[in-house]
């Protein structure tokens, strides 16, 4: 078809002038404008038929052309031919190939044009969403600085040259308030592709933003000399980061320190004043608990790695500074080890020691049949329960002084006695209760726990299945406690038949479709 050379000129000084404003690709442009001109033609010539438009890339002609699709059997005369007519045009063409009629030049009417500006328009921004995209979704965990466009209660429009992100009113600090015309450095977390276009999401209140700026402020951690372990922080207040140095002759807190404070400073400046806590981190759990409550000092640390919580003794005079205010001290080295921390001071640690003693005495008193005397012995020597005493080694009971042989003898037999009551008791109740063998068998939950539960209806292990791990931990009480961890373990190994069950299903069902 023919067209003016400086009109096809024009299409190509246009398409670049678009693509540079833009930041796209001049093809995507001539795209998009390949498509308003097939709109155009098809409003002029029929929207049922298949008008398509091209352009050229070097000359900047446009052809106009409407294809046909030959098939076995038409269903659409207006797109669709038979292969013997469609031979007649053109003999080598075959099923499933097109052929098309040249068109003359449409003369673009007013409604027209403004249909086809619209059609580039949307075009072009679609294709300035997908490179926004593209380009951000790769910067993921970078900071950024940007300018504020809008402030809407509280949430940020920040413009970052090439694009617009998103602060929202809880990824800002405390008392922070932007100005349009502000100047902001944030931390990209999240970038989504939406209905809407591509949604940037930054923070400057996210623990990997100071981490971040750690890393522009201090050259060792961007050379990976330092390492940041884990970061804790309350926004705008106070914060703990861990650190480690993989060259023994670098201290990674004072190399974050900086000299007089200068590297930590600026970053305490840029956070509002926020408080960082530098921690030196050690791969000892109890030693990085210790450093992690800094600046509080620590008597003495009890692990419970089953259920990771650590017990932390300090002197009654520290202990408001080991909590800190409204928690905020040990809540923080909680987040920063990944432990729970229960503190507590010598006089709780000791009277609560008192206790325990007290009642695993008692407990050996009752079952055991011995005088207090001998029930103390046994818990000053380490053992916890009956069982200890029930299969310990004879010699090990005789070691303690006071018994001999013959004691030790007669404690293990008694010990043993009384677990084989109990287990019976526990069987008949079970038995009495209607809980199935399978639901015995899950490991992980004694005798016990399975009663408990048979108590308050888990009776089955779809039963067990059907529970949450909190839940699990909730019926089984302090006395059979476990830990949330342990209890959802045991709830994914009770659930594992049902997806054995959906295996099997699938495989009968594809055996079912080959036959």
């Amino acid at each position: 078809m023919e067209t003016s050379a400086l009109y096809r000129t024009e299409l190509l000084q246009v398409a670049e002038a678009v693509a540079r404003e833009k930041s796209i690709e001049r093809d995507e442009v001539l795209d998009a404008m390949e498509q308003a001109i097939s709109k155009a033609g098809r409003a002029k010539y029929g929207h049922e038929h298949d008008i398509r438009a091209g352009i050229d890339r070097k000359t900047g002609e446009v052809r106009l052309r409407r294809y046909m699709e030959v098939v076995e059997e038409v269903e659409n005369e207006l797109t669709q031919t038979t292969l013997r007519d469609a031979r007649v045009r053109q003999p080598d063409i075959e099923i499933g190939e097109f052929f098309y009629d040249e068109l003359p030049p449409i003369d673009l009417g007013r409604i027209a044009a403004q249909t086809a500006k619209q059609v580039i328009v949307q075009k072009v921004r679609d294709a300035e969403r997908a490179r926004q995209f593209r380009e951000y979704r790769d910067r993921v965990g970078e900071i950024i600085n940007g300018v504020v466009k809008r402030n809407e209660f509280g949430n940020v429009t920040v413009d970052l040259g090439k694009a617009e992100a998103i602060m929202r009113r809880d990824e800002t600090l405390p008392r922070e308030n932007f100005r349009n015309g502000d100047r902001v450095r944030a931390y990209i977390y999240d970038v989504r592709e939406e209905p809407r276009g591509p949604q940037i999401f930054v923070s400057r209140s996210h623990p990997q933003f100071m981490a971040k700026l750690f890393a522009q402020e201090v050259p060792e951690i961007y050379d990976s000399v330092i390492e940041i372990k884990a970061v804790a922080r309350d926004p705008g207040s106070r914060a703990k980061i861990s650190v480690l140095s993989n060259d023994s002759s670098i201290d990674p807190v004072g190399a974050c320190v900086g000299l007089r404070g200068s590297r930590v400073q600026a970053i305490v400046t840029e956070l509002q004043g926020e408080k960082i806590d530098i921690i030196p981190w050690s791969p000892d759990v109890a030693t990085f608990v210790v450093n992690a409550l800094a600046p509080a000092e620590v008597s003495k640390v009890v692990l419970d790695e089953d259920q990771k919580r650590i017990e932390v003794v300090v002197p009654d005079e520290q202990l408001s500074l080991a909590i800190g205010r409204r928690g905020q001290n040990v809540r923080l080295a909680s987040i920063l080890t990944g432990w729970d921390i229960d503190i507590m001071t010598d006089e709780e640690e000791s009277r609560r020691r008192q206790d325990e003693t007290k009642q695993r005495s008692q407990n050996f008193i009752d079952a055991l049949d011995v005088d207090d005397v001998i029930a103390h012995l046994l818990v000053a020597e380490g053992f916890e329960d009956i069982e200890q005493v029930g299969y310990v080694p004879v010699h090990e009971l005789a070691s303690i002084e006071g018994f001999d042989e013959d004691v030790a003898e007669e404690l293990r037999n008694r010990a043993r006695s009384y677990l084989e009551a109990r287990d019976n008791k526990l069987e008949e109740s079970r038995k009495n209760l209607g809980i199935s063998d399978e639901l015995m068998s899950v490991e992980g939950l004694s005798t016990e726990q399975v009663v408990k539960l048979g108590e308050q209806g888990v009776k089955t292990l779809d039963d067990l299945a059907d529970l949450a791990g909190d839940e699990l931990v909730e019926m089984l009480g302090t006395e059979l406690a476990m830990s949330e961890a342990a209890a959802n373990e045991i709830i994914m190994a009770a659930r594992a038949h049902w997806f054995e069950d959906e295996a099997g299903d699938a495989t009968e069902g594809t055996g079912a479709e080959e036959a």
